[in-house]
């Protein structure tokens, strides 16, 4: 697997530390716009579902391809694919709900006594939502690195589909943190740098896999992390992007950025081809 290691960091760290939008909007706005999220959560959606199937998948199959036949390739391909979503499917289900960075917030939830109360109850520092953001960032920092040292121009469209996604995560992160602390410094801080875990994620997986990677059958390897990450950002689509856009009461509008996400990569691909 080719590429440039500093390129692919760079746009890992972008992708992950842009919680930090999403924890200043949540402190310098009044109102959340709840269509624009609607809509771009849906594009954000629509990129990643579109870049798995028509350019990972196929990419992890070519590589399979080399050291195998037809059936085994196919085989080998689904099962490293359907691994990448059992993967993110056990951090999802090993984070306690009440910790679990992708409820839905509004900005206006800041004002909401009641949920003052709450947050300080459930979360007195509100560490447990940083560190669980930051487990759930992880697997989404391996897809961005790999996928950015395998191929830039898909790196690059995966990095913005994974930094629109996690600026509501930022909000409500930052919610619950600066109720349970009263402090706004606390909260951007703790919210921003929960993003570190994306390039985290990504060196720790390069470092894990290089010697792989540097083998000779060098294909399995790279078609089984293709074939995950492929897996992985299908799962974020359907599990966390997709119902947090309907969450924010705008389904058609999330359908339009699905479809318009997925319009944007497929001219995205045949410019670069």
């Amino acid at each position: 697997m080719g590429g440039n290691f500093t390129f692919a960091l760079i746009l890992t760290a972008i992708a992950g530390l842009s919680t930090g939008i999403g924890s200043a909007l949540a402190f310098f706005t009044k109102r959340t716009n709840t269509k624009v999220l609607s809509y771009v959560l849906g594009f954000s959606a629509g990129v990643m579902i579109y870049v798995s199937f028509i350019e990972i998948f196929p990419s992890a199959l070519d590589e399979f391809s080399s050291a195998f036949n037809e059936k085994k390739a196919i085989l080998f391909t689904i099962l490293s694919f359907f691994g990448g979503m059992l993967l993110i499917g056990l951090i999802d289900k090993f984070i306690p709900s009440f910790e679990n960075p992708h409820e839905v917030y509004k900005i206006e939830d800041m004002e909401n006594a009641s949920m003052e109360k709450k947050y300080k109850r459930l979360y007195r520092m509100g560490i447990l939502t940083a560190l669980a953001l930051a487990i759930h960032n992880f697997p989404e920092g391996i897809a961005t690195f790999m996928s950015a040292l395998e191929n830039p121009e898909v790196g690059i469209a995966i990095a913005i589909a994974i930094a629109i996604h996690n600026i509501p995560e930022g909000i409500a992160v930052s919610i619950p943190i600066y109720f349970a602390t009263g402090s706004k410094r606390k909260a951007f801080f703790l919210s921003f740098t929960s993003g570190l875990a994306e390039p985290v994620g990504g060196i720790l997986a390069y470092l894990l896999l290089m010697p792989f990677l540097n083998h000779q059958n060098s294909g399995i390897a790279v078609g089984i992390i293709l074939a995950a990450v492929a897996g992985i950002m299908v799962f974020i689509s359907l599990d966390e992007l997709l119902p947090t856009a309907e969450e924010y009461g705008e389904h058609h509008l999330s359908i339009y950025g699905v479809v318009s996400g997925m319009v944007v990569m497929a001219l995205s691909l045949l410019i670069l081809a």
